[in-house]
């Protein structure tokens, strides 16, 4: 079942970056989903993914919250933060918890560290005391 997920992954991100739904492209897409490597010595649970997909439907209604803050109230600050990588997690989960925080407006992924971390920029109204 997760390696069905992450077909599909591979299939959402190459017709998000195509845009393009015609059946050439429906092949290619669906051929380099199934060319690409994977990594069949990790194991990923249904349940992680499932999580996982349950936050970004969360994060939905949260990046218009914020992006109507941003507008209605001013964001001077900024700070970059180094957060830890969930244990156990697989290229395709990190790629989906980076999606997580890039997708807010408050938020960005700056760099993902080979040592398990990710360096964060956030926009604040505030600094932290």
């Amino acid at each position: 079942m997760v390696g069905y997920l992450n077909l599909i992954l591979r299939l959402v991100i190459w017709f998000l970056l195509t845009a393009n739904f015609s059946v050439a492209n429906i092949i290619i897409g669906v051929s380099i989903a199934f060319l690409l490597p994977g990594h069949p010595q990790t194991k990923e649970s249904l349940k992680d993914w499932l999580r996982v997909l349950g936050e970004v439907i969360v994060a939905i209604p949260q990046a218009y919250i914020e992006a109507f803050d941003i507008m209605l109230h001013p964001h001077h600050y900024e700070e970059v933060t180094m957060e830890r990588v969930k244990p156990n997690r697989t290229p395709g989960l990190i790629f989906l918890d980076i999606f997580l925080i890039t997708f807010t407006p408050k938020t960005i992924v700056f760099k993902y560290h080979e040592q398990g971390w990710y360096e964060v920029h956030w926009v604040r109204r505030r600094r932290k005391t």
